[in-house]
């Protein structure tokens, strides 16, 4: 079954920066003209609105939290995993040589081999494609971890150097009796120090966005005859109202869009020359980190749930519930995916004879199931995992992220999974581990001046404060988002 559209489809935005004649709705053309403007009551005064509701804000008032800021940046430290686990390669000696930590980390990525963690007397497992070992820990040099297993007998060797073949877990210790952290004697055996908590830092920074409108004084004072109404649901008969309102509309749309799609800058260029950003050669004035950007930098990104085949689907979804598991499984989660995602969910659940049934917790919305449907979401539970899905009109939309999604289906973004909850990370200015969400805006905000979301009108309509002849209304926002614990976002690609 094809679907077309119409060519005479009334889509394209005004391209006027200010209110003239052609902004006005014509009366005066052959299509117009006659008895429809002899007879006023017979005219249809009420503006059509063919598009449905237009803006798209409402993610990050969903999901996301808001606090004030007063530095050119955030800084904020969250904590690696609590426990031990490396992968590395055997050699013919019980020599483990760690090469990467339990996520991939290596040297290129700020890992240190040699500030791995396991130390003396520290009770392993140790797994390859030969078995399951169980040792403990009888010397460590730097990077190579020797090993005596309890069962006496060599272990395996995992494969060539840098084959990551064998990954090795602290699960305790065991020590003689009446002896110290440090009894050894062998000189290549470091001392058991004390381990101590990993941080891992980010960064992000705040950009400004602007927008105004302008009207002249004249157009501001002229009335015409087809009644509009704004998205604030005020309504009048002065086009400007209408204009003003759709301007204010599209920048807040802006405000959430930038914070979905913004990346940083990468290096001195056209960019950085714009923006003013370069300080000896540093552009980290320039861009912040959006949620799309992050997740895909610091998260989880899947090409599953297509629609193609309801009981493929069900087994794409569940890698993502098993790759959660590994990442500290938050059970409470939201998801905004677009159309063609959403009904493919809903015939994935459908398969399983269970959408819609009980058991699903509401706890994010208060434990209240009709909060959430009023909200739009319809939840479900997958094993220990509750749900809430709810279609993202940002990428359905042609004239936003949809239009993007139809031009290359390749790249298309289809959905984001966001965490629940809050998280525990370390804030650098005030020196104390805080609770926040795991998704919320910074904006710029001081006694002085609160650049949340600023709006103020100049030029010499109404109370005039310039010699402009007309009136121009500003808006402006300092902010950023910061996504925490990124490892446990997901975004549909």
């Amino acid at each position: 079954m094809a679907i077309s559209l119409g060519t005479n489809l009334n889509s394209v935005p005004a391209s006027q920066k200010q209110t003239l004649s052609t902004n006005y709705l014509d009366l005066s053309s052959a299509d117009n003209a006659g008895w429809g403007q002899q007879y006023l009551p017979d005219l249809m005064e009420k503006e059509a609105e063919v598009f449905g509701p237009r803006t798209i804000s409402g993610f990050l008032s969903q999901v996301g939290a808001e606090e004030a800021m007063t530095a050119d940046q955030v800084i904020w430290s969250e904590q690696s995993r609590l426990h031990l686990s490396y992968k590395g390669d055997m050699d013919t000696d019980n020599i483990v040589t760690i090469q990467s930590d339990m996520d991939g980390n290596v040297a290129a990525d700020g890992f240190v081999v040699a500030n791995h963690g396991i130390r003396l007397n520290d009770t392993v497992l140790i797994a390859n494609a030969n078995g399951v070992f169980k040792a403990i820990v009888s010397a460590i040099s730097g990077a190579d971890v020797t090993v005596a297993p309890y069962d006496g007998t060599a272990i395996a060797t995992s494969g060539a150097t840098a084959d990551f073949g064998t990954t090795i877990l602290v699960y305790g210790s065991e020590f003689a009796k009446g002896t110290g952290y440090n009894a050894a004697a062998a000189a290549t055996v470091e001392s058991r120090g004390a381990n101590e908590a990993a941080f891992k830092t980010f960064t992000n920074k705040p950009i400004i966005m602007k927008d105004y409108y302008e009207v002249s004084g004249s157009d501001a004072s002229r009335i015409g005859w087809i009644e509009t109404a704004s998205e604030a649901g005020q309504s009048g008969y002065l086009w400007y109202l209408k204009a003003e309102s759709d301007t204010r509309a599209r920048f807040n749309d802006y405000v959430e869009m930038s914070m979905l799609e913004s990346v940083k800058g990468s290096g001195t260029n056209a960019v950085d020359t714009l923006l003013g950003g370069v300080i000896a050669g540093n552009d980290t004035l320039v861009g912040t980190q959006g949620l799309f950007d992050a997740i895909e930098d610091r998260g989880h990104v899947t090409t599953g749930v297509t629609g193609v085949n309801a009981a493929t689907d069900l087994a794409e979804f569940d890698a993502i519930l098993a790759e959660f598991d590994k990442q500290g499984a938050i059970e409470e989660n939201m998801m905004f995916v677009n159309r063609a995602t959403s009904l493919a969910m809903d015939d994935m659940l459908a398969s399983m004879n269970s959408y819609g049934a009980g058991g699903t917790s509401y706890g994010v919305f208060d434990n209240s199931e009709d909060m959430a449907l009023n909200l739009g979401f319809s939840g479900f539970r997958r094993g220990s995992y509750d749900f809430y899905k709810s279609d993202f009109r940002y990428l359905n939309d042609l004239a936003t992220r949809g239009g993007i999604n139809a031009a290359n289906a390749a790249n298309a973004l289809r959905g984001v999974m966001v965490p629940a909850g809050t998280s525990t990370v370390y804030d650098q200015s005030l020196g104390k581990n805080l609770k926040r969400p795991f998704l919320h805006v910074r904006y710029r905000a001081s006694q002085t001046d609160d650049r949340k979301m600023k709006s103020w009108t100049t030029g010499s309509v109404g109370a005039a404060t310039t010699a402009l002849d007309a009136m121009q209304i500003h808006m402006l926002t300092e902010r950023c988002l910061i996504t925490q614990g990124a490892n446990n976002f997901m975004l549909l690609k």
